[in-house]
């Protein structure tokens, strides 16, 4: 059967299921795939809290979005173009996500009276009209894959398992996608059991040469390699990317990393990914709280590596002392959050920025700290790079704030050449350094970073008085003097204050756009999109966004003034703004959701687009 084949500039397409129905795995393999074909790539997976939710119901649905493009894309989507659904669940649960004309795959296996009376179906939605505006496609994905794999030596609750691989089969047929490395990756993860590896990739074929064979299937789908920037690209997930920033730091700083960590969602993969890397001098120690990671982490700088702790909002407050007590003993400390959606336990699978405050504010006393955030799953390699030489550098504790959103989502990262990465290297205190030649001055600052010196434990003659109590300047002997403290306390913030950090820049194409919209971390994407949206439509708009928010760049006070509006997305309820409001005296308009879902491009430009026309 000769079947039409039909050009795509993108698509979006989301695989949904039980969160033991292997979407994430689904979802992964394809965008591996995609990746190769060199299409512009960006992610979204969404996935319960439990384990193992129930079988069968809506809060036990597991998602995968993959949006891929033959141009630049900034979004994992909007709106899927396709959904596969594994169940009722599945089809329920994302069917508002849905435009009209979408196409709907469903596993008509799964469409039992049990199934549909789970989530509220009265009748099957596939026998009725309630998806007349939709192109469904019935495939009975279960049957059709144990009847496949009849032949094949695996148990009979094996083969239903293997039904992911012919969705992911029949998928990747029908948007034209290369399977080679999909081959090979079910030889890697079933080598201990030859019979799985031959029964998922005879489900991945069943998938293939059914999509090739059947009538439903007509028109198969092309989307062309998107013009990128030469060199080596690979497909990664924000916590890979800010792993490999943080081996990268340990390369360029000379020193061995040190991570302290308790394993909490979704800052977990970060541990497994160091572990990997021992070679390049990281050790990973698995503590047995938050409390004891970040104490071993300062220990570790103290005693000369690069001591980072990774965690997310819970596990920030619980450190908040320790991160205290490595502002008053001015060492080196990177904290990473993970952000999720709380207050206490919250959403763990789920996205927000609600941690910002936290992040400024969270310790007892004047304890200033840098705050970083990346924008992408790509810029978490280069945040982590920066947290690091801002932490080495000035001495200082640096908390990093990636999110769910930013950290499981992926997209094609340019490796880069090592060489063009900067120079992290550390000068230890080695010798005496007080006027007489043979005094140790512990707190004797130098005049251009405000850094005290950074001497490893055991110097011959660089002994010195570490703890939490009050320091005098220079000496470092405990002082409850109250103009020393004084001294001490506007010293630490100036330390914070006048790092020097890139100017912001502003995306403001004809130089005429009256309103700013001004974004932090992973709002990078969909207000990009929205921008992009609105310029095409004639509009003018301009986009600043911040990497840096303590200290904060020094042009973007007249960065602020110099529009009429200042518009501040967040995933909180205003956080940013504020601070806008009450350093730049700037009356900043925020648009806030804590929904645990990423904004939509299609919403923000909506919401611009009135602000525009009251302008």
């Amino acid at each position: 059967m000769t079947k039409q084949i039909r050009q795509l500039d993108r698509v979006v397409i989301r695989f949904a299921g039980d969160s033991g129905d292997g979407m994430q795995l689904t979802g992964d393999r394809f965008t591996s795939e995609t990746a190769q074909l060199g299409n512009d790539i960006s992610t979204l997976p969404n996935f319960p809290a439990e384990i193992r939710a129930p079988a069968g119901t809506l809060p036990g649905v597991s998602s995968f979005q993959v949006h891929f493009a033959d141009y630049d894309i900034l979004t994992p989507g909007d709106a899927p173009n396709v959904l596969v659904a594994m169940n009722p669940a599945a089809l329920k649960a994302n069917l508002a996500d849905l435009p009209r004309g979408a196409d709907i795959i469903v596993n008509t296996d799964e469409f039992t009276k049990r199934n549909l009376a789970k989530v509220g179906y009265q009748t099957s939605p596939l026998d009725d009209d309630s998806l007349a505006g939709y192109v469904v496609h019935p495939v009975a994905l279960t049957s059709m894959t144990i009847g496949a794999l009849a032949e094949h030596a695996v148990s009979k609750k094996d083969a239903e398992r293997a039904k992911n691989m012919f969705a992911l089969g029949l998928l990747s047929w029908m948007y034209s996608r290369p399977y080679e490395s999909t081959l090979r990756f079910l030889g890697r993860k079933f080598a201990a059991r030859p019979e799985l590896v031959a029964a998922n990739v005879a489900a991945f074929r069943a998938g293939w040469n059914f999509g090739e064979t059947t009538e439903d299937f007509s028109v198969r789908y092309e989307v062309k390699p998107a013009k990128m920037v030469s060199g080596t690209y690979r497909n990664i997930t924000g916590n890979q990317a800010l792993s490999l920033g943080l081996v990268a730091a340990g390369v360029r700083s000379g020193l061995p990393v040190f991570l302290g960590a308790y394993p909490i969602t979704p800052a977990s993969d970060i541990l497994h990914e160091l572990s990997k890397h021992k070679r390049f001098g990281v050790v990973t120690m698995q503590a047995e709280d938050e409390i004891a990671a970040v104490g071993a982490a300062l220990g570790a700088s103290y005693g000369g590596s690069l001591g980072v702790t990774t965690t997310s909002g819970p596990g920030v407050a619980l450190k908040s002392e320790t991160i205290s007590l490595a502002v008053a003993l001015e060492l080196p400390l990177v904290i990473v959050d993970v952000q999720r959606a709380g207050p206490s336990t919250g959403m763990p699978t789920k996205t927000e920025q609600a941690d910002l405050n936290m992040a400024l504010y969270g310790r007892h006393g004047e304890a200033p700290v840098a705050v970083i955030a990346p924008k992408s799953p790509a810029d978490c390699f280069h945040a982590a790079i920066e947290a690091a030489r801002i932490a080495l550098t000035y001495r200082t504790p640096v908390i990093l704030l990636s999110d769910n959103y930013v950290a499981n989502g992926s997209e094609p990262w340019l490796l880069p050449d090592v060489e063009s990465l900067p120079d992290l290297r550390v000068d230890f205190a080695t010798a005496p350094n007080g006027e007489d030649g043979t005094t140790f001055l512990p707190y004797l600052r130098d005049p251009e970073t405000l850094a005290r010196p950074w001497a490893v434990p055991g110097t011959p003659g660089l002994e010195h008085r570490i703890g939490g109590l009050e320091k005098a300047d220079k000496t470092g002997d405990i002082s409850y003097d109250p103009a020393n403290h004084d001294f001490m306390v506007r010293t630490r913030a100036a330390r914070i204050e006048t790092i020097p950090v890139p100017d912001v820049e502003v995306d403001d194409p004809d130089g005429d756009a009256r309103v700013l919209v001004l974004g932090w971390g992973s709002t990078y994407g969909p207000i990009g999109a929205a921008c992009r949206g609105l310029r095409q439509r004639g509009l003018s708009v301009a986009q600043a966004h911040l990497r840096h928010l303590a200290p904060m760049p020094a042009n973007l006070g007249q960065v602020l003034h110099a529009y009429d509006r200042v518009v501040i997305p967040e995933m909180n309820l205003g956080q940013l703004a504020q601070v806008i409001r009450s350093k730049y005296l700037v009356d900043a308009i925020g648009y806030n959701q804590v929904r645990g879902l990423p904004f939509t491009a299609a919403e923000l430009e909506t919401m611009l687009e009135e602000v525009l026309k009251n302008v």
